[in-house]
């Protein structure tokens, strides 16, 4: 992807290290997530929560920075020239519509943060919180999208942004609030169908975000591929086989490796947001 040089987004926040906020209390001294977080890996709240009750009960001090989110670094500045991008099609495009994008922050982070929607760890990977509408990222996560999951690449990584910057669209555009009520009235196989559903359409908003990107000439030769390849290596279907074993389709919250790679090929090819419905199909 062609990068360097261009525009870098003001809404990049450094959290640095982890450390705990605010906790709310939840039932026998556990911990309650504020919201609903919108995972690149796992959707599955319960992993979160899992982390708050271990790590606060050990009384995990504050972690580090790395030096890979030092404000000068080129994985910050990389993060903020690809933030940028997507303002400006996503801009564009509401601006069409009639309607004023409203623009999202991105915090860089080391171990744990706190969010508007609760506590996270790196191993729950990128994620989105409605509540604040900030995107988190841990940059170790690029390290492990090319030596864990096979993804490696540039675009690789900017298609990872597009994506949490997707489930800001939708908030903006009042789909996330739909859907979380809507889970909220379904026993859990149907909430599942509907997280993937949700995190479908995030990967075709992906798409239409690269679409302008190549119609501006910033992709270079096999990004697309990139795009592809790190989109098939986060499905359900791959992860819970590499984790498990076996795949268990019901417990599915984000599509198969196929799907994901399918909806994202379409948005890339389309550009038309209005074809990544993916609740009146």
């Amino acid at each position: 992807m062609k990068w360097t040089g261009r525009r870098e987004s003001s809404n990049v926040e450094d959290a640095g290290g982890g450390g705990f906020g605010r906790m709310v209390p939840f039932g026998g001294g556990g911990a309650l997530v504020v919201g609903l977080l919108y995972f690149f890996l796992t959707g599955d709240p319960s992993v979160v929560l899992d982390q708050v009750t271990t790590q606060s009960s050990r009384n995990v001090p504050a972690q580090t920075t790395r030096s890979g989110s030092s404000t000068s670094s080129p994985e910050r500045k990389f993060v903020a020239v690809v933030l940028a991008d997507t303002e400006d099609v996503w801009g564009e495009i509401f601006r069409r519509m009639g309607r004023r994008y409203r623009e999202p922050k991105i915090v860089l982070y080391s171990g744990t943060v706190q969010s508007g929607c609760g506590i996270a760890g790196a191993s729950s990977g990128p994620f989105y919180c409605p509540e604040d509408q900030k995107l988190y990222l841990d940059l170790a996560f690029f390290h492990d999208l090319d030596s864990r999951y096979g993804a490696p690449g540039d675009f690789a990584q900017a298609y990872v942004i597009a994506h949490e910057v997707g489930h800001h669209v939708q908030n903006q555009l009042g789909t996330l609030g739909k859907v979380h009520a809507l889970q909220r009235r379904s026993g859990k196989s149907q909430a599942n169908a509907l997280s993937v559903r949700t995190e479908l359409q995030a990967d075709y908003y992906a798409g239409v975000w690269a679409h302008y990107a190549r119609q501006r000439k910033l992709l270079d030769p096999g990004d697309a591929e990139e795009a592809l390849t790190a989109a098939s290596a986060v499905g359900d279907d791959r992860l819970q086989r590499q984790t498990r074993g076996y795949a268990v389709p019901d417990s599915f919250t984000h599509g198969t490796s196929a799907q994901r790679a399918a909806w994202f090929n379409r948005g890339f090819q389309s550009g038309d947001v209005r074809g990544g419905d993916r609740f009146n199909d």
